[in-house]
């Protein structure tokens, strides 16, 4: 059933229930404890759309290890080691002449954490606007609540296609999962994005004070209509970055939670639990006598800057080496990953450090240098390094700024640093020396979705 990508991708039936293991297979199956698609497609009751909105959520994490783990190691922010498959070092790292193609490993035919799961999560998020917008049960208020956070959610999901494939472009129109529309080139696909997050805002703002429905905890702080939409504001600041919109990136970043004298750690997060829920995926036991592990890349302990206390909080230095051997050579790792000190703890996916260093690269692009300095300095004096005492020049100041991000965004969803090297045209200075491998900019479309065009014509 090669050529039933779309379908099995883009068509729900099932609301909190997660995606099949093969997603190439359409079946259609009775689940006693959740509803089906048709019972909520008209009428929906209050408790059904909060099921629909407890999906979402369940959802909108699933893309997170894959997409933080490759892209991380892209950027050569991490290695993932697996002694179980040496793929994860292979050929993610593009050792031995490697060359992503449209079946590449670790995100299989379907694109799998990278562009399926965002697809998955988008259409979950169209059900549930369908679903209240054609209910009774719920007033224009309490609608317009729920689709604001339906087109939040959809606005952060793109963008993880969007800058998988890169330029080979996305599909945008996926409201019908027979038909979805063209692929479109990355700043179209930007900027229907953007329209989405503002639409997502216009509704909240028609949404009156509080959220009708139950949020989980990873939303403390933010489970009202106005943390909503600062939530909305900083993902639409992420997105103007990427768009080189300064002036918007401004805009959205002062709307958002940002604030220079706030805790730098604030933002939502991806909440996990013990079964049936599921477990933080990027938690590794400390020292573990284990050989499935994310290591730190070495380039990140070399390049730190003495007393930064970002590389004592967040890279734990192993007793001893972890190490992977491949036909490639063998690849070790002193430190691992430290942030986590269970595995239930929730991880953010926006926090306040990204806000405020958005803050000083828009400021630095619009040669507004003191307040890029002043933003700087925020996340320079926390991280114990001082204030910034080189040039103020855009180029000194950009140089400065994406430093702080590859050390403040180290290996957070969905792995910064891969795409701030390609928006600044400096793949060149991810280090490949160790690995003996190459960078990829961008991946081919997933093979299973070549295939749907085949099949109808596309």
């Amino acid at each position: 059933m090669k050529n039933n990508f779309i379908k099995s991708v883009l068509a729900i039936t099932a609301i909190v229930g997660f995606a099949a293991c093969n997603p190439m297979k359409l079946e259609r199956v009775v689940d006693p404890n959740n509803p089906s698609l048709g019972s909520v497609a008209n009428n929906a009751s209050r408790a059904q759309i909060q099921f629909l909105i407890t999906g979402l959520e369940s959802r909108h994490r699933d893309y997170l290890f894959t997409v933080t783990a490759a892209f991380g190691t892209f950027g050569r922010e991490i290695w993932y080691f697996n002694a179980s498959d040496p793929r994860f070092q292979t050929d993610w790292l593009g050792q031995g002449g490697r060359q992503p193609d449209a079946a590449y490993f670790g995100f299989g035919a379907t694109g799998g954490a990278a562009y399926a799961t965002p697809y998955q999560t988008i259409r979950q998020a169209i059900v549930l606007r369908n679903s209240v917008l054609n209910t009774a049960a719920v007033n224009e208020q309490e609608k317009k609540a729920v689709t604001g956070f339906a087109k939040t959610i959809m606005g952060y999901q793109f963008m993880i296609p969007a800058n998988f494939l890169y330029e080979n472009g996305i599909r945008i129109n996926v409201e019908d999962p027979m038909k979805p529309g063209p692929f479109v080139p990355y700043q179209d696909a930007l900027t229907y994005i953007k329209g989405i997050l503002d639409e997502g805002l216009n509704d909240l703002n028609a949404a009156g004070t509080s959220f009708p429905f139950n949020l989980t905890a990873g939303w403390a702080g933010f489970n009202t209509i106005e943390g909503l939409k600062r939530v909305n504001r900083a993902i639409a600041a992420r997105l103007a970055v990427y768009r080189k919109d300064w002036e918007g990136a401004l805009n959205a970043a002062n709307a958002s939670f940002m604030s220079l004298a706030g805790d730098l750690n604030t933002g939502p997060a991806h909440v996990y639990g013990a079964a049936p829920d599921a477990f933080n995926p990027l938690f590794y036991v400390l020292n573990a006598n284990i050989s499935t592990v994310i290591v730190v890349h070495p380039s990140m302990i070399a390049d730190a800057r003495p007393g930064d206390l970002r590389v004592a909080n967040k890279f734990f230095q192993r007793a001893s080496a972890v190490s992977v051997s491949t036909d490639a050579g063998t690849l070790f790792g002193s430190h691992q990953d430290r942030r986590w000190p269970t595995n239930i703890t929730p991880i953010r996916f926006i926090r306040n450090e990204e806000l405020v260093l958005i803050k000083a690269e828009a400021h630095a692009q619009l040669n507004q240098f003191s307040q890029a300095v002043q933003a700087i300095d925020t996340v320079r004096v926390r991280a114990g390094i001082g204030s910034y005492t080189g040039a103020q020049t855009q180029a000194a100041l950009i140089n400065e700024i994406l430093y702080q991000r590859r050390y403040s965004l180290w290996a957070e969803p969905w792995g910064h640093r891969w795409i701030d090297t390609r928006r600044y045209d400096r793949m060149n200075e991810i280090p490949v020396t160790l690995d003996g491998g190459r960078v990829f900019r961008q991946f081919p479309k997933p093979q299973a979705d070549l295939n749907w065009n085949l099949y109808v014509g596309g």
